[in-house]
């Protein structure tokens, strides 16, 4: 599904900030998401292995099987809304679902257009060789050479420069919630990429704020 603000756009990660944050729930979310990331470990196993199995469905038949196509947007879905609830953003208090499905009522959202085919010779180096420039690029917003774990680098110190701020001046800095919004939609990118999801290569770009921009400005 595109959005009206980015209808040419094959990922579209949007995100609302709530608007008012808890002062201190921030310094306990890392108790608070531990199930999530029990789930989430788990399902980033089965990730790889639907993976593995697209690779082949489209070598052969230039497809990505729309039922194992929806799983993995799922998991990215979910961990979107992970991250963004805890130290990927902490944009909400609102208690992710758990849940593989879209849920539009949740301030942090991902959508990833169904490609009704896929280049067969892409799917040979683009996961790996072509993918390298922004793996290097993430691995420094991430702490480490990782497209779907928000763990660490320049996105987690952001985030708690974040907290802080919520904590003792009770707002979220709107330019600092823009920049890290993006930091997540350029890692997102790249994970939809290198999942093999879509053969648009992700811009060298950062889109800030909490929607995808407009088509003629994106350029």
């Amino acid at each position: 599904m595109n959005t009206p603000g980015a209808p040419h756009a094959p990922v579209v990660v949007t995100a609302e900030l709530d608007g008012r944050l808890s002062r201190w729930l921030w310094l306990v979310k890392w108790i608070l998401v531990i199930p999530h990331w029990i789930v989430l470990f788990f399902l980033w196993i089965a990730f790889f292995v639907v993976a593995v199995i697209a690779f082949f469905a489209v070598l052969f038949t230039e497809r990505f099987p729309r039922g194992l196509f929806d799983f993995n947007l799922g998991v990215l879905r979910w961990s979107w809304r992970v991250s963004y609830y805890s130290y990927g953003a902490l944009g909400t208090d609102r208690y992710p679902p758990f849940s593989l499905g879209p849920e539009p009522g949740y301030p942090a959202r991902l959508d990833i257009v169904y490609p009704e085919r896929l280049s067969r010779s892409l799917v040979l180096v683009k996961w790996w060789l072509l993918a390298v420039p922004h793996y290097l690029v993430i691995a420094f917003f991430t702490g480490g050479m990782q497209v779907h774990w928000w763990s660490g680098g320049l996105i987690t110190l952001l985030t708690l420069i974040a907290g802080f701020a919520v904590a003792f001046t009770d707002r979220y800095p709107r330019d600092l919630f823009a920049l890290i919004v993006g930091l997540n939609r350029w890692v997102l990118r790249v994970a939809a990429y290198a999942g093999l999801m879509t053969d648009a290569y992700p811009p060298f770009r950062l889109d800030q704020g909490g929607h995808e921009p407009a088509a003629g400005a994106a350029r």
